[in-house]
């Protein structure tokens, strides 16, 4: 990760200056704010600001007023309920805002999520640094065999030193004739607009993202599940710390129902009876597809 010595000052000042407050605020997220926690080799995640904790969640299932008598143990009971049946609309109520700096491809993959409110540095005003993600060695895989959009095994020796060298050289060639083109002293120059279409797509951008804690859960559901892509887990894996340190409530019932839960179709369902019943039962009468049986079967042997 690399801030610069302003950035730097900027944190410090931020966790140096104490508001008072009558509003409920989270203790977890309290110690997390404005820290820059490192991501990939220049990328980082910080919280900006947050509302809401798991008081929040409570209050808006029960409509109540404050925190009221009710006990810590009936609100995880009341959250865990909400989790477990999909009822959405209390865990909207809380909200945290992340500032995001990673590589554009990341970008481009993480802005699928369309729930969130964005704001990216524009290469239209401003210059972008001259930071690449280069991946660590073991990072390096083969296209999958079987998975038109995974990694296989890993590279080795002369052929990922290859690579790396590479996307090394391409990435700063192009960040080369990137600066060259634009306007310099004695020289025109390029717009910015359109000199920052020669950066690579491992250039690094940043990001204002925020996103309600429903919406919140569902990225990370996706992007922090083991299948997906090394690059984006790495964020995914980096904001669920921060988030079980905001609202540990909910972010059990989380990971309870939804990280570590399994959900099963009609069809499986009906397989699942029939074994209990003690019959065997294979993929060909099981009414499934091929696809669907190995994913039953990864879950429920």
């Amino acid at each position: 990760m690399t801030l610069t010595p302003d950035q730097t000052a900027e944190i410090d000042a931020a966790r140096a200056a104490e508001s008072r407050t009558l509003r409920p605020v989270s203790p977890g997220m309290e110690a997390r704010l404005y820290t820059a926690h490192p991501v990939l080799d220049h990328g980082f995640v910080r919280v900006i600001d947050y509302m809401g904790d798991d008081s929040a969640i409570v209050q808006a299932a029960r409509v109540s007023y404050g925190r009221g008598t009710k006990k810590v143990s009936d609100d995880a009971g009341l959250i865990a309920y909400l989790m477990r049946h999909w009822h959405s609309t209390p865990f909207e109520m809380c909200e945290v805002k992340f500032h995001v700096k990673l590589p554009i491809f990341v970008a481009r993959q993480w802005i699928r999520h369309r729930t969130a409110n964005v704001n990216e540095i524009s290469a239209r005003y401003s210059i972008l640094d001259r930071e690449f993600y280069i991946p660590a060695p073991e990072n390096l895989a083969a296209q999958s065999a079987s998975n038109r959009q995974g990694r296989g095994e890993a590279l080795e020796g002369d052929e990922a030193q290859r690579v790396l060298d590479w996307l090394r050289d391409d990435a700063t060639r192009a960040y080369d004739h990137y600066e060259a083109m634009l306007g310099q002293e004695g020289q025109q120059g390029l717009a910015r607009e359109l000199a920052r279409m020669n950066l690579p797509a491992n250039v690094y951008t940043q990001w204002y993202w925020k996103c309600d804690l429903h919406n919140l859960f569902h990225f990370l559901r996706l992007r922090a599940d083991p299948h997906a892509q090394f690059e984006i887990r790495v964020y995914a894996e980096a904001m669920a710390e921060i988030t079980a340190d905001w609202v540990p409530l909910a972010y059990a019932a989380f990971e309870d129902y939804r990280m570590g839960g399994a959900q099963l179709s009609a069809k499986g369902v009906k397989v699942l009876k029939r074994r209990l019943r003690g019959e065997v039962v294979s993929q060909e009468d099981s009414g499934m597809s091929k696809g669907e049986w190995r994913e039953f079967e990864g879950v429920w042997g």
